[in-house]
């Protein structure tokens, strides 16, 4: 068994410097800012058309209560206003009808971080087109899942907290405990959403691990970037005095330019430490088609 080889933080950001200019992270992210713009329209739509089916009361309001807090208000507020006047507009069919083309349209954006996280893998597209967007559409899948859940979670936790509170008394330390719950269901919800990403996106042959240093490092910056950059953006910088109606489509699009960056830059994190966990710097191995041709 090789001993495994100490990474000082030195080496860690020599290397990863190299890593994020060979592999051009910053067009990369941007090339993920426009698609998931395009995406992320569609996949709310076909989202928030699901909830109604589900028993589970003001889900959607949860939803976009989260979005008000991690976007900036001008960003926030055309997500907002745009999937709830479609939504709203009580076609029968939305959800049965288009249900393939939002989904469809939706994993799009997944598709440009499949291709991306490639990149950062070192490693070339070889799933044909078909298991290619069957993955994104897996993967866009299983964050509405995830989505869901957490908020469902949230919701019925809101119940209970009320329930406890009706019977023995509002406490402190019950108050402090359902909050720590909530911040920790969505800290380990994100967790589990990059490591899905981290695992199933890449064409790479890697196990699934929970809990790597690129997605801590994600799941920390991103919210610290998200609350950063909506502060700078309310106090310090009026976007729709500077760019009229299409200030608010600027906000998203940035918004989504540093999330691919976070999560671009997580994943050449995960590269250097498997880099140097025993002491190489193998290249990541593709992962083998079924049936394998040479």
């Amino acid at each position: 068994m090789k001993r495994l080889v100490q990474l000082s933080w030195k080496d860690l950001a020599k290397d990863l410097a190299r890593e994020i200019q060979q592999d051009d992270v910053f067009n990369g992210a941007a090339a993920l800012g426009f698609y998931l713009t395009l995406a992320v329209f569609p996949g709310l739509i076909f989202l928030l058309s699901l909830l109604p089916y589900l028993p589970i009361p003001h889900l959607d309001d949860a939803i976009m209560d989260l979005l008000a807090r991690a976007l900036p208000q001008e960003a926030a507020e055309l997500l907002e206003g745009t999937v709830r006047r479609i939504v709203s507009a009580k076609q029968g069919g939305l959800l049965s009808f288009s249900f393939l083309g939002m989904l469809w349209a939706a994993s799009t954006g997944m598709i440009a971080v499949m291709q991306q996280l490639n990149n950062t893998n070192n490693v070339p597209e070889a799933r044909p087109f078909l298991k290619a967007r069957a993955t994104a559409i897996l993967l866009t899948l299983l964050f509405g899942s995830l989505v869901i859940g957490l908020f469902g979670l949230v919701i019925m936790g809101g119940f209970l907290e009320v329930w406890i509170a009706y019977l023995v008394g509002p406490r402190p330390a019950m108050l402090h405990l359902f909050t720590f719950l909530r911040w920790g269901l969505v800290l380990s919800t994100l967790l589990l959403g990059f490591a899905l990403i981290y695992y199933l996106a890449p064409h790479v042959d890697r196990p699934l691990r929970l809990v790597t240093p690129g997605a801590v490092f994600a799941v920390a910056v991103l919210l610290l970037a998200s609350q950063g950059f909506r502060i700078y953006i309310e106090h310090f910088a009026d976007y729709e005095a500077t760019y009229g109606a299409i200030g608010a489509v600027i906000v998203l699009m940035f918004w989504f330019y540093l999330a691919g960056l976070v999560l671009l830059v997580g994943s050449e994190i995960n590269v250097v430490f498997d880099q140097h966990r025993l002491g190489a710097s193998p290249e990541p191995a593709a992962r083998p088609e079924s049936p394998r041709t040479e």
